[in-house]
Protein backbone atom coordinates (compact mmCIF):
# COMPACT_ATOMS: atom_id res chain seq x y z
CA UNK A 1 0.00 0.00 0.00
CA UNK A 2 1.19 3.52 -1.52
CA UNK A 3 2.38 5.50 1.90
CA UNK A 4 0.42 8.20 1.13
CA UNK A 5 -2.61 5.90 0.17
CA UNK A 6 -4.75 7.92 2.89
CA UNK A 7 -7.02 10.55 3.32
CA UNK A 8 -6.63 14.11 1.82
CA UNK A 9 -6.38 15.39 5.71
CA UNK A 10 -3.54 13.07 6.72
CA UNK A 11 -1.64 13.68 3.83
CA UNK A 12 -2.01 17.49 4.91
CA UNK A 13 -1.29 16.83 8.55
CA UNK A 14 2.05 14.98 7.09
CA UNK A 15 3.13 17.86 4.95
CA UNK A 16 2.80 20.39 7.84
CA UNK A 17 4.47 18.29 10.80
CA UNK A 18 7.51 17.80 8.10
CA UNK A 19 7.53 21.69 7.21
CA UNK A 20 7.33 22.42 10.73
CA UNK A 21 10.13 20.00 12.09
CA UNK A 22 12.01 19.41 9.10
CA UNK A 23 12.08 15.49 9.35
CA UNK A 24 9.67 12.44 9.08
CA UNK A 25 10.82 8.80 10.51
CA UNK A 26 9.79 6.36 7.68
CA UNK A 27 9.89 3.28 10.07
CA UNK A 28 10.27 0.20 8.25
CA UNK A 29 9.81 1.55 3.88
CA UNK A 30 12.22 -0.80 3.09
CA UNK A 31 11.41 -4.65 2.24
CA UNK A 32 13.92 -7.44 3.42
CA UNK A 33 14.83 -8.30 -0.02
CA UNK A 34 15.71 -5.11 -1.18
CA UNK A 35 17.57 -4.17 2.47
CA UNK A 36 19.48 -7.07 1.94
CA UNK A 37 20.68 -6.93 -1.61
CA UNK A 38 21.77 -3.38 -0.33
CA UNK A 39 23.65 -4.98 2.08
CA UNK A 40 25.90 -7.06 0.09
CA UNK A 41 26.31 -4.19 -2.46
CA UNK A 42 27.40 -1.97 0.09
CA UNK A 43 29.86 -4.72 1.24
CA UNK A 44 31.33 -4.95 -2.19
CA UNK A 45 31.38 -0.73 -2.90
CA UNK A 46 33.28 -0.67 0.23
CA UNK A 47 35.68 -3.76 0.37
CA UNK A 48 36.79 -3.61 -3.07
CA UNK A 49 37.25 0.32 -2.64
CA UNK A 50 34.97 1.56 -4.83
CA UNK A 51 33.90 4.19 -2.51
CA UNK A 52 37.05 4.74 -1.66
CA UNK A 53 37.25 5.78 -5.51
CA UNK A 54 34.35 7.56 -6.08
CA UNK A 55 35.32 10.35 -3.26
CA UNK A 56 38.93 10.44 -5.16
CA UNK A 57 37.08 11.52 -8.11
CA UNK A 58 35.38 14.32 -6.56
CA UNK A 59 38.84 15.73 -4.55
CA UNK A 60 42.45 17.49 -6.12
CA UNK A 61 42.96 20.35 -7.52
CA UNK A 62 40.66 19.72 -10.64
CA UNK A 63 38.03 16.98 -10.78
CA UNK A 64 39.26 13.38 -12.20
CA UNK A 65 37.11 11.84 -14.20
CA UNK A 66 34.18 9.51 -13.68
CA UNK A 67 34.65 6.48 -11.41
CA UNK A 68 34.59 3.33 -12.82
CA UNK A 69 31.40 2.49 -11.03
CA UNK A 70 28.58 4.68 -9.44
CA UNK A 71 26.47 3.59 -6.69
CA UNK A 72 23.57 4.24 -9.13
CA UNK A 73 24.64 1.93 -11.02
CA UNK A 74 24.51 -1.47 -8.64
CA UNK A 75 21.36 -2.58 -9.18
CA UNK A 76 19.62 -2.65 -5.42
CA UNK A 77 21.16 1.28 -5.28
CA UNK A 78 19.64 2.02 -7.98
CA UNK A 79 16.19 0.26 -7.12
CA UNK A 80 16.31 1.94 -3.48
CA UNK A 81 16.87 5.51 -4.99
CA UNK A 82 13.60 4.89 -7.44
CA UNK A 83 11.92 2.78 -4.71
CA UNK A 84 8.36 3.89 -5.46
CA UNK A 85 6.52 4.21 -1.65
CA UNK A 86 9.91 6.94 -1.09
CA UNK A 87 9.05 8.84 -4.19
CA UNK A 88 5.48 8.85 -3.26
CA UNK A 89 5.87 10.25 -0.03
CA UNK A 90 8.78 12.63 -1.37
CA UNK A 91 6.18 13.73 -4.12
CA UNK A 92 3.58 14.06 -1.08
CA UNK A 93 6.31 16.57 0.47
CA UNK A 94 7.26 18.52 -2.59
CA UNK A 95 4.81 18.00 -5.10
CA UNK A 96 5.37 17.19 -8.56
CA UNK A 97 8.15 17.56 -10.55
CA UNK A 98 11.17 16.63 -8.67
CA UNK A 99 14.75 16.19 -9.61
CA UNK A 100 17.60 12.85 -7.93
CA UNK A 101 20.69 15.23 -7.14
CA UNK A 102 22.79 12.43 -5.50
CA UNK A 103 23.37 9.38 -3.79
CA UNK A 104 26.20 8.11 -1.19
CA UNK A 105 26.76 5.12 0.46
CA UNK A 106 28.67 3.72 3.69
CA UNK A 107 29.28 1.47 5.81
CA UNK A 108 29.86 2.42 9.55
CA UNK A 109 31.58 -0.40 12.31
CA UNK A 110 31.85 0.43 16.01
CA UNK A 111 33.84 3.21 17.25
CA UNK A 112 33.02 4.92 14.19
CA UNK A 113 33.41 8.77 14.22
CA UNK A 114 31.32 11.56 14.90
CA UNK A 115 30.02 13.93 12.14
CA UNK A 116 29.73 17.25 13.59
CA UNK A 117 26.48 19.85 13.81
CA UNK A 118 25.83 20.60 9.57
CA UNK A 119 23.46 20.79 6.96
CA UNK A 120 23.60 19.65 3.56
CA UNK A 121 21.30 22.18 1.77
CA UNK A 122 22.92 23.40 -1.76
CA UNK A 123 22.03 26.86 -3.03
CA UNK A 124 20.19 27.31 -6.52
CA UNK A 125 20.64 29.60 -8.55
CA UNK A 126 17.79 31.65 -8.23
CA UNK A 127 18.55 32.40 -4.52
CA UNK A 128 15.30 30.78 -3.48
CA UNK A 129 15.06 29.42 -0.67
CA UNK A 130 11.48 28.67 -1.37
CA UNK A 131 12.67 25.78 -3.30
CA UNK A 132 13.37 22.72 -1.27
CA UNK A 133 15.82 19.74 -1.02
CA UNK A 134 15.35 16.63 0.74
CA UNK A 135 17.57 13.81 1.90
CA UNK A 136 16.49 10.54 2.60
CA UNK A 137 18.43 8.81 5.25
CA UNK A 138 18.34 5.21 5.04
CA UNK A 139 19.39 2.72 7.94
CA UNK A 140 19.80 -0.37 6.05
CA UNK A 141 20.63 -2.24 9.36
CA UNK A 142 18.72 -0.19 11.25
CA UNK A 143 19.42 1.89 14.17
CA UNK A 144 19.88 0.13 17.65
CA UNK A 145 21.94 3.01 19.87
CA UNK A 146 25.41 1.58 19.53
CA UNK A 147 26.94 2.72 16.19
CA UNK A 148 26.25 6.85 16.38
CA UNK A 149 22.93 8.05 16.59
CA UNK A 150 21.21 10.45 14.67
CA UNK A 151 20.79 14.26 15.73
CA UNK A 152 18.19 16.23 14.83
CA UNK A 153 17.35 20.19 15.37
CA UNK A 154 13.96 20.38 14.50
CA UNK A 155 13.16 23.47 12.84
CA UNK A 156 16.60 24.83 12.49
CA UNK A 157 15.91 24.70 8.46
CA UNK A 158 13.90 27.80 9.06
CA UNK A 159 17.05 30.14 9.84
CA UNK A 160 19.54 30.72 7.29
CA UNK A 161 22.71 29.77 7.72
CA UNK A 162 25.94 28.03 6.05
CA UNK A 163 26.42 24.54 5.84
CA UNK A 164 28.71 24.74 8.95
CA UNK A 165 27.93 27.75 10.80
CA UNK A 166 27.65 25.18 14.14
CA UNK A 167 30.26 22.70 12.97
CA UNK A 168 32.93 24.31 15.78
CA UNK A 169 30.34 22.52 18.08
CA UNK A 170 31.33 19.03 17.32
CA UNK A 171 28.68 16.61 18.17
CA UNK A 172 27.69 18.58 21.34
CA UNK A 173 23.95 18.88 22.90
CA UNK A 174 21.66 21.05 21.97
CA UNK A 175 18.75 22.75 23.31
CA UNK A 176 15.41 20.96 21.69
CA UNK A 177 17.65 18.26 19.76
CA UNK A 178 16.22 14.93 19.12
CA UNK A 179 18.30 12.05 19.31
CA UNK A 180 17.12 8.87 16.89
CA UNK A 181 18.50 5.85 18.61
CA UNK A 182 16.44 2.79 17.92
CA UNK A 183 14.79 2.12 14.32
CA UNK A 184 14.10 -1.25 12.58
CA UNK A 185 15.98 -2.73 9.68
CA UNK A 186 15.08 -1.22 6.21
CA UNK A 187 14.00 2.55 7.67
CA UNK A 188 14.42 6.02 6.36
CA UNK A 189 14.44 9.31 7.96
CA UNK A 190 13.48 11.64 5.24
CA UNK A 191 14.42 15.44 6.53
CA UNK A 192 14.63 19.03 4.95
CA UNK A 193 18.14 19.24 3.72
CA UNK A 194 18.81 22.33 5.46
CA UNK A 195 17.58 21.33 8.85
CA UNK A 196 20.84 20.28 11.40
CA UNK A 197 21.62 17.43 12.23
CA UNK A 198 24.79 15.14 13.47
CA UNK A 199 26.30 11.77 13.71
CA UNK A 200 26.66 11.45 17.52
CA UNK A 201 29.35 8.76 18.34
CA UNK A 202 28.95 5.76 20.88
CA UNK A 203 32.14 5.14 22.28
CA UNK A 204 32.33 1.42 24.07
CA UNK A 205 29.48 -0.39 22.56
CA UNK A 206 29.01 -2.55 19.82
CA UNK A 207 29.88 -5.83 19.33
CA UNK A 208 32.75 -6.75 17.67
CA UNK A 209 31.71 -6.67 13.51
CA UNK A 210 28.69 -5.04 14.02
CA UNK A 211 28.15 -2.14 11.52
CA UNK A 212 25.62 -0.11 9.88
CA UNK A 213 24.68 0.40 6.54
CA UNK A 214 23.76 3.92 5.21
CA UNK A 215 22.91 4.91 2.35
CA UNK A 216 21.17 8.55 1.59
CA UNK A 217 19.72 10.19 -1.52
CA UNK A 218 18.78 13.54 -2.06
CA UNK A 219 15.78 15.25 -4.21
CA UNK A 220 15.02 18.71 -5.54
CA UNK A 221 12.44 20.57 -6.03
CA UNK A 222 12.14 22.22 -9.63
CA UNK A 223 12.04 25.68 -10.20
CA UNK A 224 15.67 26.75 -10.50
CA UNK A 225 18.71 25.50 -11.38
CA UNK A 226 20.59 23.63 -8.57
CA UNK A 227 24.61 23.18 -7.52
CA UNK A 228 25.78 19.59 -8.02
CA UNK A 229 27.72 18.48 -5.90
CA UNK A 230 29.93 15.85 -7.62
CA UNK A 231 32.14 16.88 -10.70
CA UNK A 232 30.71 13.80 -12.92
CA UNK A 233 27.20 15.27 -12.42
CA UNK A 234 26.35 14.81 -15.86
CA UNK A 235 27.26 11.25 -16.29
CA UNK A 236 25.74 10.13 -13.48
CA UNK A 237 22.16 11.19 -14.67
CA UNK A 238 22.77 10.23 -18.03
CA UNK A 239 23.43 6.29 -17.10
CA UNK A 240 20.28 6.90 -14.42
CA UNK A 241 18.48 7.76 -18.14
CA UNK A 242 20.26 4.76 -20.01
CA UNK A 243 19.44 2.27 -16.96
CA UNK A 244 15.92 3.46 -17.38
CA UNK A 245 15.85 3.95 -13.45
CA UNK A 246 12.46 5.41 -12.34
CA UNK A 247 10.23 3.44 -15.20
CA UNK A 248 9.56 7.12 -16.48
CA UNK A 249 7.16 7.78 -14.08
CA UNK A 250 8.97 11.00 -12.69
CA UNK A 251 10.33 12.33 -16.43
CA UNK A 252 12.26 14.71 -15.22
CA UNK A 253 14.20 12.62 -12.39
CA UNK A 254 17.44 12.42 -14.23
CA UNK A 255 17.42 15.99 -16.13
CA UNK A 256 20.58 17.77 -16.66
CA UNK A 257 18.35 21.38 -17.01
CA UNK A 258 17.36 21.34 -13.41
CA UNK A 259 21.80 22.05 -12.80
CA UNK A 260 24.07 24.30 -12.75
CA UNK A 261 27.91 24.16 -14.08
CA UNK A 262 30.03 21.92 -11.25
CA UNK A 263 31.82 24.42 -8.80
CA UNK A 264 34.03 23.20 -5.36
CA UNK A 265 32.79 24.65 -2.60
CA UNK A 266 35.37 26.91 -1.18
Amino acid sequence: MSLFSVDSGAVAARREQFSRSGFLVLSGLLPTPLRERVMREVDHWVDDGLRARSIAACVGPEPAQAPPVLELELPAHGELLTHQPLLEVVEGLLGAPFVFHHLHSDRHGPGTAGKPWHHDYEPNDSGDRGLHMVHALHYISGLDGTVGNLTLLPGSHHEPRGKSALAHLGTARQPGEIVVDSLPPGSTVLINSALLHARRPVPGTGEPGSARYFVDASYCQTGARWRPVKPYWRHMLARARDLGLGGGRWPELFAERHFTEYARSA
